[in-house]
């Protein structure tokens, strides 16, 4: 059986709060733990008032704490919007918090409106292009070597498990000369997906960390009892999808049916174009369409994301996903 593991956005949904999003998240975090799930990621966006998981550090907090087995990490730190020695501070108190239990993945792009680099005071162009840099100062920070005049206290010699995130060739180039594991986000940018895996896997150069190519895929996955049912519970994630895509993004709302055929030509076009990577359905759906996937990118582990309207309803869907995995 292939390892599954969460994405997580800490969606919240249209009439609820903030507070009820994390609650709901550390529920889902549970439900995950419970099923078996290996890995439990939360991702940083920034001035989106659907989702909460910007203090990412501190949303990872609160779900380690409503766990006890399950990784928790970042899927990712968009580190362009941070200093390094400030992000090996944070992973290295939730390290100390949840030892041998903490990701850290890191991507390029800021995560946010564009409008982000003026909050953050920081030019983000330029912080985008000593990614590498920063990536490589974070590593022997957390590492200790070698060694620097000042050294992260905590963070240094933290057990904290680096990724790299990507949905371009960039990631995946940098990831195999760094011989780090490699996430791609095919669940929302497939486009590359096929491309940047074997770029990765080619070009890989074993470290102290990963003697081989290591790759987590994305996918969409919302299960349910039938396909019907599924696909209902889909249409929130989808009038997500089209509004973010359209400038109105804003909170999770409740399912439509009919939404996908409400929609012009070129709307459905475009969820039918990022949903290559997805299983939408039953247990034996999502269990056919998991197996093809992963026959096509060879991943070692699948990422599975997908809000759902009902929490109830989302922690269902791991469950069915899981075991339709375990009985295929």
């Amino acid at each position: 059986m292939i390892p599954l593991s969460v994405l997580d956005l800490v969606p919240v949904r249209e009439g609820g709060t903030i507070g009820q999003a994390l609650a709901e998240t550390a529920d889902l975090a549970r439900a995950a733990e419970a099923a078996g799930y290996r890995r439990f990621w939360v991702a940083e966006h920034h001035g989106s008032e659907g989702l909460a998981g910007a203090a990412t550090s501190v949303v990872l907090a609160h779900i380690g704490h409503a766990t006890s087995t399950i990784r928790i990490g970042a899927g990712g730190i968009m580190l362009p919007n941070h200093n390094p020695f400030v992000i090996a501070e944070q992973f290295g108190t939730l390290d100390a918090l949840f030892p041998g239990r903490v990701d850290l993945g890191l991507g390029r792009a800021p995560g946010a409106d564009p409008r982000i680099g003026q909050a953050l005071r920081k030019d983000l162009m330029a912080a985008a292009g000593r990614f590498p840099e920063d990536v490589v100062e974070l590593r022997a920070r957390l590492e200790g070597h070698p060694p620097m005049a000042l050294t992260a206290s905590p963070g240094t010699g933290a057990d904290v498990e680096l990724w790299m995130l990507g949905s371009s060739l960039f990631g995946a180039q940098l990831s195999a000369m760094l011989g780090l594991p490699y996430a791609f986000a095919s669940h929302f940018a497939p486009d590359l997906l096929d491309q940047a895996l074997k770029l990765y896997r080619e070009r890989f150069q074993p470290s102290d960390r990963l003697e081989r190519p290591h790759v987590m895929a994305a996918m969409t996955v919302i299960a349910a009892e039938t396909d019907e049912e599924a696909l209902l519970l889909s249409s929130s994630l989808d009038q997500s999808f089209v509004g973010f895509r359209t400038g109105r993004s804003g909170r999770l709302r409740p399912p439509v049916p009919g939404f996908r055929e409400s929609l012009p030509a070129d709307a459905r076009a475009m969820l039918e174009h990022m949903r290559q990577a997805s299983a939408v359905g039953s247990p034996a759906t999502v269990r056919e369409g998991i197996a093809r996937f992963v026959e096509r990118t060879g991943a070692d582990e699948i990422i599975v994301a997908g809000a759902a309207w009902d929490p109830e309803a989302r922690q269902r869907s791991l469950a069915l996903t899981m075991d339709a995995i375990g009985g295929a």
